[in-house]
């Protein structure tokens, strides 16, 4: 099994970036870290002193795109599972739903779902506006 030269351990707004390293005398496992990547802005911070080297900034910046693009995915992925989410609770508000249960949700619901409604159409008429 051949190991990435770099790992990637993600956090919330990027990774931290490690080289790794096998070839030691022990044969264990170095990793050293050597960058921050930001998939917000695309930043990349070498950590410390260190110069990082063409091969290195291209693979940190095919990640963070790489990322990115995951992260939309799951982004679009989330808002369907909303869509059957707010199904599955009018099925449930309308054939099992008690009242003191409906009445501790209610209120937030409406609000919630009259947000939404707001900016959604706000949205759509833009969009319609700028064709």
């Amino acid at each position: 099994m051949t190991l990435p030269e770099l790992y990637f351990r993600v956090r919330e707004n990027g990774a931290v970036v490690f080289r790794v390293d096998t070839e030691n005398r022990q044969r264990r496992i170095d990793m050293e870290q050597i960058a921050v990547a930001n998939v917000r802005n695309g930043d990349i911070k070498p950590h410390g002193d260190r110069t990082l080297t063409e091969g290195e900034k291209l693979a940190i910046q095919d990640w963070i795109s790489n990322r990115q693009a995951l992260l939309a995915q799951r982004d679009v992925d989330d808002i369907h599972r909303a869509v059957d989410h707010l199904n599955l609770t009018t099925q449930w508000a309308q054939s099992k739903a008690t009242d003191d249960q409906l009445e501790s949700v209610t209120d937030a619901l409406l609000l919630a779902m009259h947000d939404l409604r707001n900016v959604l159409v706000r949205k759509k008429a833009d969009r319609l506006a700028s064709k």
